[in-house]
């Protein structure tokens, strides 16, 4: 049987439930350059409403919706618009998480709350006591429901708020946190860029860390790829004139390739 501080997260997070982001309501709806998009830039297309955050790793980041976007931001007014076309451009690197310390979170399918830290990482609050030294006497309008099939983006700690002391560390910690961004949150570091040639990769071999991005761009006037030697990842065709393709190396290890189009172009990653 739910004891009563669960029974009544229940009730409140069924009721508040979950949302899709709403349009975009920025400052200036007039297309920019993709060049001209910033590492930590709200971003969004033309036909649809989906906003996204541009990582310093290069990959956009989309919001899942309306309740995940105001955890960290007021209002729509800084998000740019891009084409359609450009948008397409940029791979998706996953979701955005709520910010830790605004929101308490759950699913309807489970009736223990969770406290959020850095990262997608939550933490059990143990009962109404906490939570109400957590966010005072109106906690349980600090709840939302996340939906089940976003919940996979938080991964639930093993540690659990049970005492005062418990609290406070879970606080101090996130005094630490004060002006962190989304790229802080999510660890993002600059990406790697190696550039394509019509004769040769501009960097033969570049050594990274695991959980790096390498972004290659094809400057040449002839379409090139990135291709495992033993085919295990690949970046298609890269058009020239600026095309571009990324990927994260998150195991250790050498990784070689090769342009599928001119097979003497080769190149070594090395992760470690």
């Amino acid at each position: 049987m739910l004891n009563k501080f669960f029974f009544t997260i229940f009730i409140v997070a069924v009721a508040i439930g979950a949302m899709p982001i709403h349009p975009a309501k920025a400052a200036s709806t007039t297309v920019v350059a993709l060049g001209t998009i910033e590492p930590g830039d709200l971003i969004r297309g033309q036909a649809f409403s989906a906003v996204y955050y541009y990582g310093s790793d290069g990959f956009r980041y989309v919001f899942p919706n309306d309740k995940t976007y105001f955890t960290w931001y007021t209002d729509f007014d800084d998000v740019k618009w891009v084409s359609d076309a450009d948008l397409g451009k940029l791979q998706i690197g996953g979701n955005v998480t709520y910010k830790p310390g605004v929101k308490m979170i759950k699913i309807n399918t489970d009736p223990k709350v969770y406290a959020v830290d850095r990262g997608g990482s939550l933490i059990a609050v143990g009962s109404e006591a906490i939570a109400e030294e957590l966010f005072g006497a109106s906690w349980n309008t600090h709840i939302d429901d996340v939906p089940d099939g976003f919940f996979s983006n938080y991964e639930v700690s093993d540690d659990e708020l049970t005492v005062s002391a418990d609290v406070t560390a879970y606080e101090n910690s996130l005094i630490t946190y004060d002006g962190f961004d989304i790229n802080d949150d999510r660890g993002l570091t600059a990406f790697t860029q190696i550039n394509m040639t019509d004769n040769a990769y501009s960097d033969i071999e570049v050594t990274i860390e695991p959980g790096d991005v390498v972004r290659f761009v094809n400057n040449g006037s002839n379409k090139h790829t990135a291709t495992a030697d033993d085919l295990d990842w690949g970046s298609g065709t890269v058009s020239a004139g600026g095309g571009f393709w990324q990927r994260r190396f998150s195991e250790a290890g050498t990784y070689t390739y090769f342009c599928s189009y001119h097979p003497s172009m080769t190149g070594t990653i090395i992760v470690e």
